[in-house]
């Protein structure tokens, strides 16, 4: 054991070494001008002596941040503190997770790059989901996290874990402030990084780094300027197009992201006369009052669209990737076209062929949707007139053909299950309320819709006249994602009315952001179905589980959703007539602009739409002689819950 004169003797040695790095450090930096000129702008280019925190800061600034989520923690504290000098806002939250995804609605809206930042450990782990919901996404956000410091790394300290490895696969980049020196520079490669590449990228500094003080540039954003793609690539697509008789334009998130994408689409579907379909869950890239419109392929979207896309000759896909669960088979109808060719046109090259394979006579083109669009369009126009502008009247009367018989089908669907609700007074028929939704929503809505299934049934209801307007939680599927986000969207563009449908599950994991909209004024609108069950789960019980409803059928307080909500100083309406939905809507939405946030809680009835993974569900077929009664030969008959209609006791 050391004597007590040793630990001072150590303790002197180790205060001398730190004076004299001090000293030197005064010394390098008495040869920099500290000036009352100072401007962000202007340190690009001459460097100026700032603490580590004001790097960072100054870095943000310079990127334009205005906007973060999170919850406050002392790893970045000396940060944060000079936040509101540097003009960025500091939306504290409830929950990490919904920091993310606020970041993402944030992001969605304003073609910025959202920002969340939290404490390093615990802090960090619930960022894992939203991270991973804007992956899927393509979103541009930096998630800021401040690490465990470097002089007990590894020790198993307090709120210490290995950061990086969590994020591995659901980053487009990983940025490790490594020096201290290199705080600014790091951090600006980041937000460079998520422009980029569309996508998330982890900022990682440990949080003894942001002390210190040093002699620093604060790099400019570096922004690429984006390319239509290959001359060769594009000149063989305009062709295919000139030749194709019967040629459908795909839309997807690329052309909503594109800068001029969705007029771009519209410009070129206008000359060709061709439908365009949207890509799942992107009802917002081409205007639904458009002629041309067709609606969404994939799970719960128009018979419309898939069955004007399964006669097409050339299918021209506009910023997808062409991901299965938005090509899959969906109501019986394998809609993919076999025989046609395709354009596939997206920005990732990874993303190329990767899912629909190019063939001989299709064409693969990386680049701007928007761009490659236009540059389209004007190798068409410069030549021999595309062949389908001769048979225009043919194609589109057949289009308006299957837009009449799905629009009555949807009519029918809605009136299906009435006896349900007749059985139980004050319960509505889910597919009636997303009608009178759509009819009453708002021109200019946000629109967030969370994951299940009286939520993904409203992708046939959605419909959409401007881009960056419809925001769903995507490939990535997780629950509590749409209220967050709504509540990103509105602070990014607090002008329009911001819309959350999520349902009486997933509520419970975001419904403790009502307090943040109250505190942080973030007037939203929560419309919450209460259909008393995780229905999305709960049809998969239906169909291949013998209506053994385990951990799926749920209780509520007797105030309700609403009731929750008024007890969090938020409004909160209870709807149980169908007459009463599109007003509810309206007041609700109106009730934005004297910064109220409403929950509108819907009670409807037990009924539920298509499954979401049948070609991943096998009916079962047990060994073992106790378990031999939960074998099923065949599918349910109805379809629906056994205790659709059936009133509770």
């Amino acid at each position: 054991m050391l004597s007590k004169m040793s630990k001072n003797l150590g303790a002197h040695r180790l205060y001398s070494l730190h004076a004299k790095r001090a000293a030197a450090s005064r010394s390098v930096h008495s040869s920099v001008q500290r000036k009352d000129t100072y401007t962000t702008e202007g340190a690009a280019t001459e460097p100026a002596l700032m603490t580590n925190s004001e790097a960072f800061v100054e870095a943000l600034a310079a990127q334009k941040v205005d906007t973060t989520f999170g919850i406050v923690g002392s790893a970045f504290m000396d940060s944060l503190d000079i936040f509101p000098s540097a003009g960025i806002r500091f939306v504290s939250v409830q929950h990490e997770q919904n920091a993310a995804h606020m970041a993402d609605g944030y992001a969605r809206v304003s073609g910025k790059t959202g920002v969340c930042i939290a404490q390093n450990g615990p802090g960090i782990t619930n960022f894992v989901t939203g991270v991973a919901a804007a992956y899927w996404a393509h979103t541009p956000i930096v998630a800021i996290t401040p690490e465990a410091g470097t002089a007990t790394k590894g020790l198993g300290g307090f709120q210490e874990t290995d950061q990086l490895p969590l994020f591995e696969g659901i980053t487009k980049e990983q940025v490790h402030v490594c020096n201290p020196n290199r705080m600014a520079e790091m951090t600006s490669y980041a937000f460079d990084a998520a422009q980029r590449d569309n996508g998330p990228v982890q900022l990682n500094i440990p949080r003894d780094y942001y002390y210190g003080e040093s002699v620093t540039t604060i790099p400019r954003p570096n922004v690429l300027e984006r390319s239509a793609g290959g001359e060769a690539s594009l000149a063989q697509a305009a062709e295919l197009i000139r030749n194709a008789k019967n040629p459908v334009i795909l839309a997807g998130g690329g052309v909503v992201a594109a800068k001029g994408g969705v007029d771009a689409a519209v410009a070129l579907a206008d000359f060709l006369q061709a439908p365009v379909c949207t890509t799942y869950l992107h009802n917002d890239a081409f205007p639904a009052n458009n002629k041309l419109w067709c609606g969404p392929l994939g799970y719960c979207g128009h018979k419309t669209a898939m069955n004007t896309i399964k006669d097409a000759d050339v299918v021209i896909a506009l910023g997808t990737r062409l991901g299965p669960f938005g090509t899959n088979p969906q109501y019986g109808i394998d809609y993919w076209p076999k025989n046609a060719k395709l354009i596939q046109v997206e920005v990732d090259p990874k993303r190329v062929g990767r899912v629909k394979p190019l063939t001989d006579g299709d064409v693969g083109i990386c680049g701007d949707a928007g761009l490659a669009a236009k540059n389209i369009l004007a190798k068409l126009s410069s030549g021999a007139a595309p062949q389908c502008q001769s048979n225009v009247t043919e194609r589109l009367q057949k289009v308006e053909s299957h837009r009449v018989a799905w629009e009555a089908e949807m009519e029918q669907l809605g009136q299906a299950n009435q006896f349900a609700a007749d059985a139980e007074p004050g319960r509505l028929v889910p597919r009636q309320v997303l009608r009178e939704l759509e009819k009453a929503m708002p021109e200019n809505a946000m629109v967030a819709t969370d994951i299940g299934n009286s939520c993904s049934v409203s992708n046939g209801y959605l419909r959409f006249n401007q881009p960056r307007s419809y925001l769903a939680a995507m490939t990535f599927g997780n629950c509590g994602y749409a209220f967050p986000a709504a509540m990103g969207a509105k602070v990014a563009c607090p002008d329009r009315p911001a819309v959350a449908y999520v349902g009486d599950g997933a509520w419970g994991m975001s419904l403790n952001e009502v307090l943040t909209c109250v505190r942080e004024g973030i007037p939203t609108t929560a419309v919450v179905f209460n259909n008393r069950q995780w229905g999305a789960e709960k049809k998969n019980q239906v169909l291949w589980f013998g209506d053994r409803y385990v951990g799926t059928n749920l209780q509520h307080p007797e105030t309700g959703f609403a009731g929750i909500a008024r007890s969090m100083g938020a409004e909160g309406v209870t709807i149980t007539n169908i007459d009463e939905v599109g007003d509810a809507l309206r007041a609700a939405t109106e009730a934005q602009k004297d910064g109220k946030t409403t929950i509108v809680e819907v009670c409807t009835t037990r009924e539920l739409g298509d499954p979401f993974r049948r070609d991943a569900m096998v009916l079962p077929q047990r060994h073992l002689a106790k378990y031999q009664s939960t074998n099923r030969e065949a599918e349910s008959e109805t379809q629906q819950p056994v205790d659709l209609g059936v009133v509770a006791k």
